[in-house]
């Protein structure tokens, strides 16, 4: 098995606002986009071309693909966001549809041992379809996903919105082209949903795959190994990021210094350090843990850096500041005087002057001076998003801030636990934001002021 197809043509509405100026396969996992890293683990188990599905910010996927040597990248277009059935069909207009291909949705985040695995386990597999599954584990809840039965490595059935499927569907397949058929035959809706299920009108690949299931094709069951995220909404965006970063950490065996990089005597590490060309880490700057760090970029003047974190390129951490754990500093930041990060930036994004910021910081986004976010409910529960209508329970970054692309804070702002601020939003001075933002919106706060005489007769000599 030598072709996939790469699906990347969604608008992400679930993700907002993160969707607003790039598609979400687009977006950053450890600074490199999720559907780089994914075609990359595809090149190393094998896969020599790769058709991917553009639409929706399709600028955004064929500039993250660029420059990937040793895959052969052909790009399809669609009109809209048809579904992932009516996406492959229009990709196998350039795969070879006499050889056995992989369909997968471009914001998987997951190992290379999945990725490897499931390849090896496909072609192997005599089976017309294989699928990639995973437990469904608690507080993780069963309708939340396209669910799958299984038995003995064997998928029983699939069903959307399902209340008794222990296993999810994970957005990965291998065909035989004796599949095609039923691809093309999808009836344009998920049709296998338990009753009063409501499935969206599109068509969805889960539905060829029971199609097969019920003409009596064997549809094959491969576990995820490790780890595996779908980025479908902001908070998977700081789930994908912390799981990479672990894996990251775990792997690493020992510090890589670049010789045109530099380490001060007089800095604290604590683990191992992968420095790349031209960049330094500073006196009185205290590494907690193995960290990852960019080209050209300046760790210095006691700076803490906690453990598994990883910063970009041409980027500043300076002047007491904080990273803390499992966070990642994208390209062309800013972070110093003693500003606190505990989460996600973007590149080009800037904190400064004693903020406080735990959650997802976008492209450009500009903090003001003591930017505060709040991660803790007086009630201690985690907040209850809603997403197109619809009540989500977060399992990581419920409690978190997100700040959308070319956002902007006045000084002293101060945002509630879980709150959304949409993308080229600017909030004012002093404001107290207890709800989602809108995109392009300019909040100010309307200060009443009450003016009274006064003097040196006040105090009464």
């Amino acid at each position: 098995m030598k072709q996939a197809i790469i699906l990347a043509a969604g608008g992400g509405t679930r993700i907002w606002p993160y969707n607003e100026v790039r598609n979400k396969c687009a977006t950053p996992v450890a600074n490199e986009p999720a559907i780089r890293r994914l075609a990359k683990q595809l090149r190393e188990a094998g896969i020599r071309n790769v058709a991917v599905v553009v639409g929706v910010h399709a600028g955004s996927v064929r500039a993250a693909l660029y420059g990937i040597d040793g895959l052969e990248i052909a790009f399809v277009t669609v009109q809209g966001t048809p579904g992932t059935a009516a996406g492959v069909q229009a990709a196998l207009s350039v795969l070879d549809t006499c050889q056995p291909f992989v369909a997968l949705h471009g914001d998987i985040v997951t190992t290379q041992a999945t990725v490897s695995r499931f390849l090896e386990s496909a072609r192997r597999d005599e089976a017309v379809t294989v699928a990639l599954v995973q437990p469904i584990v608690p507080p993780e809840r069963r309708i939340d996903w396209l669910g799958a039965e299984v038995k003995e490595g064997r998928i029983e059935y699939v069903e959307g919105h399902s209340r008794d499927c222990e296993h999810r569907l994970c957005g990965m397949y291998a065909f035989s082209p004796k599949a095609i058929p039923a691809i093309h035959s999808n009836p344009g809706i998920m049709t296998h949903v338990p009753v009063g299920g409501m499935p969206p009108v599109e068509a969805e690949l889960a539905q060829s795959v029971q199609t097969l299931i019920d003409a009596g094709e064997e549809v094959r069951a491969v576990e995820v190994e490790g780890f595996l995220v779908d980025m479908d909404k902001p908070w998977h965006i700081l789930e994908a990021n912390r799981r990479v970063l672990d894996e990251m950490s775990r792997n690493l065996s020992g510090s890589s210094v670049h010789p045109a990089a530099r380490v001060h005597d007089g800095a604290e590490i604590k683990g191992f350090v992968v420095l790349d060309e031209g960049s330094e880490i500073g006196n009185r700057v205290v590494i907690e843990g193995n960290v990852f760090i960019g080209k050209h970029t300046r760790v210095v003047n006691g700076a803490i850096v906690g453990k598994a974190v990883a910063i970009g390129s041409h980027t500043r951490i300076s002047d007491y500041c904080l990273i803390g754990a499992y966070s990642v500093v994208g390209n062309r930041c800013i972070v110093g005087h003693g500003a606190e990060l505990d989460g996600v930036m973007f590149d080009g994004a800037y904190l400064y002057h004693y903020c406080e910021i735990s959650g997802v910081v976008g492209q450009s986004v500009d903090i003001g001076a003591a930017t505060v976010c709040g991660t803790l409910r007086f009630d201690d529960a985690e907040t209850i998003h809603h997403v197109k209508g619809r009540r989500e329970f977060p399992t990581h970054g419920a409690d978190a801030t997100y700040f959308g692309d070319f956002s902007r804070t006045g000084v002293n702002v101060i945002t509630q636990p879980g709150v959304k601020i949409g993308a080229y939003t600017c909030i004012g001075p002093g404001v107290v934001v207890y709800e989602d933002v809108p995109s392009r919106k300019l909040v100010l706060l309307k200060q009443q002021l009450v003016e009274k005489d006064w003097g040196p007769e006040r105090y009464g000599w």
